[in-house]
């Protein structure tokens, strides 16, 4: 299945991974779509970013050093100001305990690496999709 659909406009997206090629490859692809793309090397960098400029949805490696990305999804997830911002896992571990892992903490999807363009715009549209429909009219 391909996704052809174009980003809304000025959609805000945030992509945390300690790897630079992992980051690079995703800030290329989501730009492509019309991406303003934020990026992060670790949890910590990641949580003042968060702040900084409050993207529309984020994308976080699991396996990074200091802060993983099931620590940075639950730190989020527990702050009023921006447990309304999706959180996507990225693992190259894709068990059931994993995923577990990833909804206990707040995740609202898990994608396993190697992931393809069309898997990032799927899992953006689809929520953002499903946040436009709960926001009041």
């Amino acid at each position: 299945m391909s996704t052809q659909a174009v980003l809304p406009p000025n959609v805000k997206v945030m992509v945390i991974d300690d790897s630079k090629t992992i980051r690079r490859t995703a800030e290329s692809l989501l730009a492509e779509a019309g991406a303003h793309v934020v990026t992060a090397s670790d949890g910590f960098e990641a949580l003042a970013r968060v702040a900084e400029h409050n993207p529309d949805i984020i994308f976080v490696d699991v396996m990074m050093p200091r802060l993983d990305g099931y620590q940075v999804c639950a730190l989020i997830k527990h702050n009023v100001n921006y447990r309304h911002i999706p959180v996507i896992v990225l693992s190259s571990k894709d068990s059931i305990f994993d995923k577990a892992r990833g909804k206990l903490v707040g995740a609202d999807s898990y994608l396993t690496k190697p992931f393809q363009r069309d898997d990032l715009l799927g899992a953006i549209a689809q929520h953002l999709d499903k946040r436009a429909a709960a926001e009041p009219a």
